[in-house]
């Protein structure tokens, strides 16, 4: 079948690629798409050497090519990623594939030619994509490792206390006549060191947005001005403390345990970086649908570099054991588990701003319920607990069972369902750890309740998460007393989910 010239000329013009056609290295036809990508009319184009359109760097492959084009049989000689120029002398990547093609007037080359700059760019920016990833990569590791460092540090130090005074304990209670005014004061040296690694776990749950989140609406100019004695005291006498609140603020809602956490690390740092005394100023204002809350020191201020690594788990400028370098760490995870945002500024000699927006919430706050203190003891209802750390389960059970309540044990969600199973009673509340090998404590849950509807739960964890919703806060209807607790802790906890 022979094409028409017309129907040849159509489906040369239709082409979406510039199309030369060469004799022995000079233009005879080139398609509209090859003017518009040179910037020569075909007319313009046809009769001219190929080398008019060719950079340095493509002129050194013409004799190779050429000599292909003259030797080899009819068909494909490959491609080359090579250069080309334009008119106006700009350069610009090609792709070009050569044929040859015999015709009635000779042999001639018929070159494919796609401007390939933007695939060039998409490729650098894959590849400068990959090189940010594999960086961040880098740095995540590098920081996972300073916060691995910095927690087994910490925890170190405590659990050489923890293990050394109980110890002490030991073989003070074991001689033959033990001092009890040195035992206390050995009990109370692992109680501090208890305390101070359940103040670490709180610090890093906030910074990694894994603990438990109780929001409510609050009166942000209200409980800063409650807190300011506790915040004066964290400051010193030498410290002035200001507190200008913005007038005609909304709630905003936070957990108020936390806030006031974050605001004492801030005053905490804040005095650290005025030891000759200073002024400390907080202030409160509406922004649109935020409220922003900005703590202001006179102190030494920060460089920069120290700036960019101020938020880093770990990363303090204090000297060795004057502290964990998790506060500011602590308030960005705080802020933002709360859909808020923190900012730094701050300059050698000039002091520091720290900047806090939260969400703003209505107008009006509405008013919290006083809690009694009172742990209450119970009146010997039955209760199951669920625990894979016999310790603790053991430590559940004593205190429970001193208070006046009835215990059954377990230390997995398939022993409690067969406990359960095999006891004939009422049984008013399981509790569950969250967290155990088989069996997560809302499956157990979920289960027992489906057979015992009138069985209370409240869950025990220091890890929550697969109980908890977005955001870290909990479902509805969910109780959670959180690990490590206290004798009253716990009594409250089972008080309250009882009476609920």
């Amino acid at each position: 079948m022979e094409w028409s010239a017309e129907l040849s000329s159509g489906l040369l013009q239709a082409a979406p690629d510039a199309i030369l056609v060469l004799d022995d290295a000079r233009i005879v036809l080139a398609n509209d798409r090859a003017a518009q990508m040179f910037g020569w009319s075909s007319a313009e184009l046809v009769g001219r050497p190929v080398d008019l359109l060719l950079t340095e760097e493509s002129k050194a492959l013409v004799p190779g090519r050429q000599r292909l084009i003259d030797s080899d049989p009819p068909g494909s000689i490959g491609t080359v990623v090579t250069s080309a120029r334009r008119r106006d002398g700009t350069e610009f990547p090609i792709e070009s594939s050569t044929t040859i093609v015999e015709t009635p007037q000779g042999r001639l080359a018929v070159a494919v030619v796609r401007d390939i700059s933007e695939r060039l760019r998409t490729e650098e920016e894959k590849a400068r994509l990959r090189a940010e990833a594999h960086a961040h990569r880098s740095q995540r590791l590098e920081s996972l490792g300073q916060l691995a460092g910095g927690i087994a540090h910490d925890f170190n130090n405590m659990l050489g206390v923890i293990l050394n005074y109980a110890n002490f304990v030991i073989e003070e209670a074991e001689s033959p006549e033990p001092d009890l005014s040195a035992i206390a004061a050995d009990a109370q040296q692992v109680v501090r060191a208890g305390t101070r690694g359940t103040d670490l776990t709180q610090q890093l749950l906030a910074f990694a947005r894994r603990g438990v989140v109780r929001p409510q609406p609050l009166d942000l100019n209200a409980t800063i001005g409650d807190l300011q004695e506790t915040l004066r005291r964290a400051l010193g006498e030498q410290i002035t403390l200001l507190f200008r609140p913005g007038r005609d603020l909304p709630s905003v809602t936070c957990d108020p345990g936390l806030l006031e956490q974050m605001l004492v690390q801030l005053a905490t740092n804040a005095r650290d970086a005025m030891p000759s005394g200073g002024n400390l100023v907080i202030d409160s204002h509406r922004m649109g649908d935020q409220v922003r809350l900005r703590i202001s020191d006179s102190g030494r201020g920060m460089t920069a570099d120290v700036l960019e690594r101020a938020f880093d788990p770990f990363f303090t400028t204090k000297g060795k054991g004057e502290a964990t370098g998790l506060g500011l760490a602590t308030v960005y995870g705080i802020i933002t588990q709360a859909g808020g945002e923190v900012s730094l500024a701050s300059e050698p000699g000039l002091g520091t701003t720290v900047t806090v927006l939260l969400p703003a919430g209505a107008d009006t706050v509405p008013q919290q319920a006083e809690e009694t203190s009172a742990a209450p003891l119970g009146h010997g209802e039955m209760l199951l607990v669920v625990d894979d750390e016999a310790g603790l389960r053991d430590v559940a059970g004593r205190i429970l069972t001193g208070a006046g309540y009835q215990v059954l044990s377990a230390d997995c969600g398939t022993q409690a369902l067969q406990v359960a199973a095999g006891f004939p009673g009422k049984i008013d509340l399981l509790l569950s750890d969250v967290v155990m090998p088989g069996m997560l404590g809302k499956e157990l849950a979920e289960t027992l309740t489906g057979v015992r509807p009138d069985t209370r739960v409240l869950y025990m964890s220091g890890y929550a998460q697969p109980i908890l919703a977005s955001q870290g806060t909990l479902d509805p209807g969910v109780a959670l007393l959180e690990k490590p607790f206290t004798a009253d802790d716990l009594l409250m906890a089972v008080r309250k989910r009882l009476d609920g």
